[in-house]
């Protein structure tokens, strides 16, 4: 009898409230301006948890097709076209030639050498000792995430397609998915961490060589290049389009 009277007593599920579900708080009309996706699990089937080596987004629930993750984390993908000979370390040479074949000149591929591994070389090492020869180590290329970044990427390296989606919710106002220059900017500024000048530079210039990687002809950086950025298959596509392999993306 005291059982069933246990059971009576126990309080039922409560409903979700309109306010509990809220993307908007009045005083905070920041929230108003930077709207996010509500909708996303209509479409992709847990948009918050972080993928470790498939980039899906509400268009691609699978990722990119024929993209092959090699068992890598996003991250590592996002790395390895630059890994010429395929021995899991990138040097300063492979990263020149990795730029020229996307299709920069030799001046831009050499300070573009000089900033990544003087940048990501020592985060990545195996080792507290500096490399003479500036490697960089996929197996721990999550060392080297900076911050002021997208968040697209956890720092563990896995990609978590509720960011990407809610990136191009909150910045893409002119044409849906799709980011100007200016927008792209103020993505930029918008993702700043509190005096972390070091991350506000690697953004601006990370999103900058990629929008003269893979805008449109009207100027504007889809999210579809966006996203086979995170895992890696842009740089390959950009690479056979530059040798004529591929039809340009739409």
């Amino acid at each position: 009898m005291a059982s069933v009277e246990k059971q009576q007593q126990q309080p039922q599920p409560e409903e979700v409230s309109k306010d509990a579900m809220a993307t908007v708080a009045e005083y905070a009309p920041v929230t108003a301006e930077r709207k996010v996706h509500s909708d996303l699990e209509t479409k992709l089937p847990k948009p918050y948890m972080p993928r470790a080596m498939v980039a899906p987004d509400m268009e691609n629930i699978n990722g990119t097709w024929g993209h092959k993750h090699q068992n890598m984390s996003v991250l590592q993908q996002h790395v390895a076209f630059f890994d010429q000979d395929n021995d899991g370390i990138i040097f300063p040479s492979e990263t020149f030639r990795g730029f020229r074949a996307l299709g920069f000149n030799p001046i831009a591929s050499f300070i573009f050498m000089i900033l990544v591994h003087g940048a990501m070389s020592y985060a990545t090492l195996p080792t507290w000792i500096p490399s003479p020869y500036f490697a960089i180590h996929i197996k721990n290329i999550h060392k080297a995430k900076h911050g002021s970044d997208s968040g697209i990427y956890d720092t563990e390296g896995r990609y978590i397609p509720a960011h990407l989606e809610n990136m191009f919710s909150k910045y893409a106002r002119t044409v849906p998915d799709k980011l100007s220059f200016k927008e792209l900017w103020h993505m930029t500024q918008a993702s700043r961490n509190a005096f972390d000048f070091f991350g506000w530079v690697a953004a601006k210039l990370e999103w900058g060589v990629l929008y003269v990687l893979a805008k449109d002809d009207q100027g504007y950086l889809a999210k579809e290049a966006v996203r086979r950025c995170f895992d890696g298959s842009l740089f390959e596509y950009c690479a056979k389009l530059q040798k004529g392999a591929v039809g340009k993306m739409k």
